[in-house]
């Protein structure tokens, strides 16, 4: 397939994001690469998010409404409705340089890659920020080490739709953390591209952001573990390494809720660990 004939699904998920939406919006806009849709996701917004959308009239714009239900949902919707055989994913909070998507796709193309990256910018609180050593982004195979941390950025990531029907959908049950729980399964099916140019923008430090206001982190990143370990793909090394993290990550939570006083809970989650580690299986409604 050549570039000029790639239709791209750029899918935007957003909630009450009218004071940082139109940046996105405008680096969509400004893209060299012009072969795409915007399928917006608007999950129930209460503020004027549609009319900030509204001032862009292009009828490579599809917008979508649904009643609030996360990310997830709204990714999974955005995703079903688009035409796209390559499918790239942005936040309403950061932005694109303008020759990203150019770039990206024929560097993927160029190295049959099904899944890519790119580098990155950090915003912090409005001032750029140096990413932390262990925040680099490897390339290629690398599901051990990312069982630790989550290591590829949502809107860095351009997938094809045939990766997508392999490692989709994003997890509605959970409310943080889904990249995390998504990204082991492409990294466990597929080398993983970087293109190593920081050409998208990653603003944070908001009190509003999903990693700020939803608890619980560690406990939806223990839920992405059991679901790769329970899932029958692993080999007997990154069974190992699964199982070592998740026995950290337990641990992790088991002394955060002691040290709030949540005995129970942190008895609770450790015992499942404990199940799993004695090779039973465990229901994911237990946690949620």
């Amino acid at each position: 397939m050549q570039m000029d004939d790639t239709l791209v699904s750029i899918i935007l998920p957003t909630y009450n994001r009218a004071d940082y939406i139109r940046s996105a919006l405008d680096s969509v806009f400004s893209q060299t690469f012009r072969n795409w849709e915007l399928v917006i996701i608007d999950d129930g917004s209460t503020d004027d998010t549609v009319a900030v959308i509204n001032e862009y009239d292009d009828s490579r714009i599809v917008y979508l409404y649904q009643e609030n239900r996360g990310v997830s949902a709204a990714r999974n919707h955005g995703i079903e409705k688009s035409r796209g055989e390559y499918i790239a994913l942005l936040d309403s909070d950061d932005e694109w340089l303008p020759k990203k998507l150019e770039k990206q796709l024929r560097y993927m193309q160029e190295n049959d890659f099904e899944i890519c990256q790119t580098d990155e910018i950090w915003i912090r609180n409005g001032k750029r920020v140096n990413q932390p050593k262990k925040y680099s982004k490897p390339e290629g195979w690398f599901f051990e080490s990312s069982l630790e941390m989550c290591l590829i950025s949502p809107s860095c990531t351009i997938f094809t739709r045939k990766a997508w029907d392999v490692i989709g959908p994003f997890d509605v049950e959970m409310p943080s953390c889904e990249d995390y729980d998504m990204w082991l399964r492409a990294c466990l099916a597929y080398p993983v591209g970087l293109l190593s140019e920081r050409l998208t923008v990653k603003h944070g430090g908001r009190s509003d952001q999903l990693s700020n206001c939803v608890p619980c982190a560690d406990l939806h990143r223990i839920r992405a573990l059991v679901k790769i370990l329970q899932c029958g793909k692993l080999d007997v090394d990154q069974q190992t390494a699964a199982m070592s993290e998740l026995e950290s990550k337990a641990k992790i939570y088991r002394q955060g809720c002691e040290k709030r006083g949540k005995k129970d809970e942190a008895e609770r989650v450790w015992n499942l660990f404990c199940m799993m580690r004695d090779g039973k299986n465990i229901s994911l409604n237990l946690l949620r």
